[in-house]
Parts: C-alpha cells; sequence; structure tokens
C-alpha cells in the first residue's frame, strides 16, 4: 500500500528563505523499543536525550504504527474538513470545556503579535473525556480516531521509558502519569497559500508545545519550521514513515531545563493544501509536575516550582488563545 505521505509532489514550493536540513533533526531508530530490550531502551534514551538536549526535536522510525491505519487518518480527516462550514461549526470547541470539537480558520492565535492562524483543527480527548467529544456523524471517523489515539499514548508511553533511562530514573517513573492522561489526538488542515508570504500570518504561530512529548505525522507538503539555536528558522522536511517528534513544556520543567522545548512553526508555502495528525502526550490532569533530583548538579536549585499539570495547562490557554483555545 502507497501511503498518503507519498502522493504529492513538493514541485514549486518555494523554501528559498528556510534552512533545509534533515540531519539538523536526528532520526532515531525505535527498533526494540515494544520489546522491552533493555540494550536498545538504552540506546534510545541515549539517542532521544543528546536531540532534547540539543534542538528538542527528533523523527522516529521503526515506531510500529501502522501504515494502514495512519492512511486511514488522514483519510478521514480530508472528509471531514471537506464538510460544509455550518456542519463542522456545530461541532465548535466552543461548545466545550474541553475545548474538544472543531476549530475555524483563525479562530486560534498562537503567536498574538501576528494575525490568526491559518488553520482548521479537530480535536479529540482521549478516554477519560469520551462523553465530552463531539464527535461528527462519519462512517468510521470515530474508531479510525481511537484507534490512533491508542496507538499513540501506547507509543508516548514507550519512549519514556527510554528517556527515564536518559534522565537516570526507573524506566517506569512516567508511566504512572499517563494513567488517565490529558493527552490529545488532533487533526489539522492548512489551506493553500494564497501568493507571495508576507509573514503577517502562519499557518500556526510561533509556539512550544505543553505536555511532555508530541507526536507529528505531516504530509508531503511539509511546512513545520523549528527555532534553531542561533535563531533562524530551519525547515524539517517530511521523511516517509516517520513521526517528528518534540519535547513539551512540562518534561522540560521536570528536567529544569536539561530537556529543550523549543518554538516551533507552521507555514503552508506550496499552492496545495497540507495535512497532519498530532497527538500531544500530555500527563494525568493531577500530575505533579515537579523537577527530577536526578538531573541536579550539586547545589543546583530547581528553576520552576512544582505545579499541576491541569493548572499549568489552564494557564496556557488563558495566556495563548483568544476565542476558543486549543492545544
Amino acid at each position: 500500500m502507497t501511503s498518503y505521505v507519498l502522493e504529492r509532489s513538493l514541485d514549486g514550493m518555494n523554501t528559498s528563505t528556510l534552512r533545509s536540513e534533515i540531519g539538523a533533526i536526528p532520526t532515531i531508530s525505535l527498533a526494540g523499543l515494544r520489546s522491552g530490550d533493555a540494550g536498545a531502551l538504552e540506546r534510545i534514551g541515549a539517542e532521544i536525550g543528546a536531540a532534547a538536549r540539543g534542538l528538542g526535536f527528533f523523527s522516529v522510525t521503526d515506531h510500529g504504527i501502522p501504515v494502514e491505519l495512519i492512511d486511514a487518518t488522514y483519510a478521514q480527516s480530508r472528509t471531514f474538513f471537506a464538510l460544509p462550514l455550518a456542519e463542522k461549526n456545530r461541532l465548535s470547541v466552543k461548545n466545550s470545556k474541553r475545548y474538544l470539537g472543531y476549530v475555524r480558520i483563525g479562530e486560534e492565535n498562537l503567536d498574538p503579535a501576528l494575525n490568526g492562524d491559518i488553520k482548521e483543527c479537530y480535536n479529540a480527548g482521549g478516554l477519560l473525556y469520551e462523553a465530552q467529544n463531539q464527535w461528527p456523524d462519519l462512517p468510521g471517523f470515530r474508531d479510525t480516531m481511537r484507534a490512533f489515539e491508542a496507538e499513540a499514548l501506547e507509543l508516548v508511553v514507550l519512549l519514556q521509558r527510554a528517556i527515564a533511562i536518559d534522565l537516570g530514573i526507573d524506566a517506569h517513573f512516567f508511566d504512572q502519569h499517563f494513567t488517565e492522561p490529558e493527552g490529545l489526538l488532533r487533526i489539522l488542515r492548512y489551506p493553500p497559500h494564497p501568493g507571495t508570504f508576507d509573514g503577517s500570518s502562519y499557518g500556526a504561530g510561533a509556539h512550544t508545545d505543553y505536555g511532555n512529548l508530541t507526536l507529528l505525522a505531516q504530509d508531503a507538503v511539509g511546512g513545520l519550521e523549528v527555532r534553531g539555536r542561533d535563531g533562524t528558522w530551519i525547515a524539517v522536511p517530511p521523511q516517509p514513515g516517520t513521526f517528528v517528534c518534540n519535547i513539551g513544556d512540562c518534561l522540560m520543567r521536570w528536567t529544569n531545563d536539561v530537556y529543550v522545548s523549543n518554538a516551533h512553526r507552521v507555514v503552508n508555502r506550496a499552492p496545495y493544501e497540507r495535512y497532519s495528525i498530532a497527538y500531544f502526550g500530555d500527563p494525568n490532569a493531577g500530575s505533579l509536575v515537579e523537577c527530577l533530583p536526578s538531573v541536579l548538579a550539586p547545589g543546583e536549585a530547581p528553576k520552576y516550582p512544582p505545579i499541576r499539570f491541569a493548572d499549568y495547562l489552564r494557564q496556557r490557554y488563558d495566556e495563548t488563545y483568544t476565542g476558543a483555545p486549543a492545544t
């Protein structure tokens, strides 16, 4: 089967103003991760740790999420976003205290210094919030999203076992913080770019993610850009069969800034639509995010006070979003 992410050409895209460095974002094989092989966990943890101390981004192969499920999720996404606007608006996040449902173009503004984001999204919460999800009446949509969310959550938990080893703590430390996670599955559509990019609007303005670890599938159109240490922006070209992963704010707090939650943005410079699928690996609402003793040097103090994840999430929503917030 040919994956959807391979079906679009990159011809005609204007990326001349960007650095395009696949090597800047390391690609890590997760072979052996699901079997719990100790050697694989140590290797993967070390490779993730190096990336997390650098740009805070890495890509993963051999992740075990079936390509058929990824393709089905893309197909359901295209079907959903093709619905009439009035039908999508009936599922608006404004109906939901948990910001679950549909986000129309311009309703989010991840960078308040710019115009509203040029994207539309749909947010689905995990099993903890099943009763609050606003599902469209589309055959197979709910089942597909549920299946993808379950696979993504499992992968996030497994990745954090390798991360725990890198941080010098018990491999299962983070398991307790993902028993009833606040994780969010989000499908996104970015419309074709209308002309010359002038920097006043982005598909997603510069921002960091709030939780522990984000998984992103991006189609061949690309558009993801990561801020380099020198302040320039680095394009993250799509690579078939991979997920882009990045460190979130809470994992940075847990590690006292040893790991980096880095700014990133999206701009669709192409004359056709861009689709992506994001899973935000957020911990339990009641998880206390506090500095891990293992990361502190002698005499070093934690940089952040302990905070419940739910309180941190609400704080970030209040700071970042106007209208209807979403992760």
